[in-house]
């Protein structure tokens, strides 16, 4: 009898949120792929519908109905990008899986078989690189600067421009998932988890249809959390920058001191530098309790064991 040979199976994770100009391209293009290019591999499409207020879940709840390779999660409302990617990659079952494809193909899904092709030759996690973004000017500097921050204070280091375009090995997606993190930051998880890598550089395209529905507030949550997540240096400062400044002032207590005993017909310094040194000190003290308020916070959503995600629906997907 002939050994019947299981084909491998590539998952792909697709957040997203008021996307109705954008999901039916999307699953095209994946599909697409696996008639073409990816024809030996099974396919399994997970989309996360973060609570849509458009007809973009009537739109996959179609599409799911059509081709049982969809599966769709539906979000009893916004959680945001990175806790809505998370609790989706759980249905993942995939031997490979590309962690985040948005559906706006910005992220360009044409580089799938070559993730694929890379995986297959022994590299465990593969990573799309925006070497180009058809962005702002100010942006690209944020995110550069970023970067440079997260990659300071970890004890890790995560690739300028690498988001969650990444493919994965099962092994990397089984230790991704051991992470009970309340706000997960996929990208840092996965490089902290290790592993065999290898960088894609590829254009971040611009939006074809639609805007994008992530607030600038948003991406500054997001990237306070990344620098949190990974790191306690930030507490240290706060701890270094109070021991400098009380070195600074006895240094001039000293010297107040001595210049009354040596010349003390000296003017004295004048009020405007009493004012000045309290708001300095006012703001630096403002700045070290947000800091500390920014962990204590992330304690106590970590400690209250809340779900991430409370899912109103799922299509596709077994008990």
């Amino acid at each position: 009898m002939e050994e019947i040979v299981q084909m491998k199976k590539i998952s792909i994770v697709s957040p997203c949120f008021n996307e109705e100009d954008n999901v039916r391209e999307c699953h095209a293009a994946i599909q697409t792929l696996f008639e073409g290019q990816l024809v030996g591999y099974a396919r399994e499409h997970i989309f996360a519908d973060n609570a849509s207020t458009d007809k973009t879940l009537d739109i996959l709840e179609q599409i799911a109905a059509q081709d049982k390779n969809v599966k769709v999660v539906a979000n009893a409302r916004n959680f945001g990008l990175f806790r809505s990617t998370f609790n989706a990659l759980r249905y993942a079952t995939g031997d490979a899986v590309l962690v985040m494809l948005p559906v706006d193909l910005q992220d360009p899904p044409e580089l799938l078989p070559e993730f694929v092709r890379l995986w297959e030759s022994g590299y465990e996690v593969v990573a799309g690189v925006r070497e180009e973004r058809e962005e702002g000017l100010l942006l690209r500097s944020l995110r550069r600067l970023f970067y440079f921050v997260v990659n300071r204070m970890s004890g890790f280091e995560i690739p300028e421009n690498v988001g969650d375009f990444q493919l994965i090995d099962r092994k990397v997606h089984d230790a991704v998932m051991q992470f009970d993190d309340h706000y997960p930051y996929v990208r840092g998880i996965i490089a902290a988890c290790g592993f065999k890598r290898i960088l894609v550089p590829y254009v971040w395209k611009k939006r074809e249809r639609g805007k994008s529905k992530i607030p600038s507030w948003e991406l500054v949550d997001q990237a306070l959390n990344g620098i949190l997540s990974f790191t306690n240096i930030p507490i240290r400062l706060c701890l270094l920058s109070g021991g400098a400044v009380a070195f600074l002032c006895f240094l001039y207590a000293v010297y107040s001191l001595l210049v009354i005993i040596i010349a003390p017909h000296q003017q004295p310094p004048g009020i405007a530098s009493l004012i000045i040194g309290m708001f300095f000190l006012f703001g630096l003290q403002l700045i070290f309790l947000g800091i500390v308020g920014e962990y204590v916070a992330s304690i106590h959503a970590q400690v209250r064991h809340g779900p991430r995600v409370t899912e109103r629906s799922r299509t596709n997907i077994g008990d």
